[in-house]
């Protein structure tokens, strides 16, 4: 994979797990993706607008969102990412455990890139992976502000 490649991963989920899987995903793969993890979706906004005190993003950037989280889930993180012109371009892809048609229907119609229910997504994340580096090498992404 060329330098090119990198990516940087927002993951957004309340679920530690979820964070040691993917970033485990990663490392088994070889990805040189950064992963920057945030708890909810509140916590998501301040890293992207750059007011978190201690995580950042930069570089093409990809989100990956859970919808089921307190504070701010998933479906008033979409709301809010798409209201704001500075916001509205990340490719965001939901990662779920919900199978709910409705949660789906929902989150298209927020213009998500993808919907993927984890479990889904193979063991230890590995089509989600190979789904980021295949989506990465393929397409051009707009820098994180």
């Amino acid at each position: 994979m060329a330098a090119t490649d990198e990516l940087t991963v927002l993951l957004v989920d309340d679920d530690d797990i979820v964070w040691e899987a993917v970033g485990r995903s990663f490392r088994k793969h070889n990805l040189p993706h950064k992963l920057v993890c945030a708890q909810d979706g509140q916590e998501a906004i301040e890293i992207l607008e750059s007011r978190h005190p201690s995580k950042s993003v930069a570089g093409p950037l990809v989100i990956l969102l859970d919808l089921n989280m307190p504070r701010m889930n998933g479906f008033e993180f979409l709301s809010r990412l798409r209201a704001d012109p500075n916001l509205q371009s990340y490719v965001t892809f939901v990662l779920t455990t919900s199978g709910d048609e409705t949660d789906r229907a929902r989150a298209y119609s927020e213009h998500v890139a993808g919907y993927m229910i984890k479990d889904a997504v193979g063991p230890q994340f590995a089509k989600l992976s190979q789904l980021l580096t295949h989506y990465r090498g393929s397409v051009e992404l707009p820098n994180a502000q």
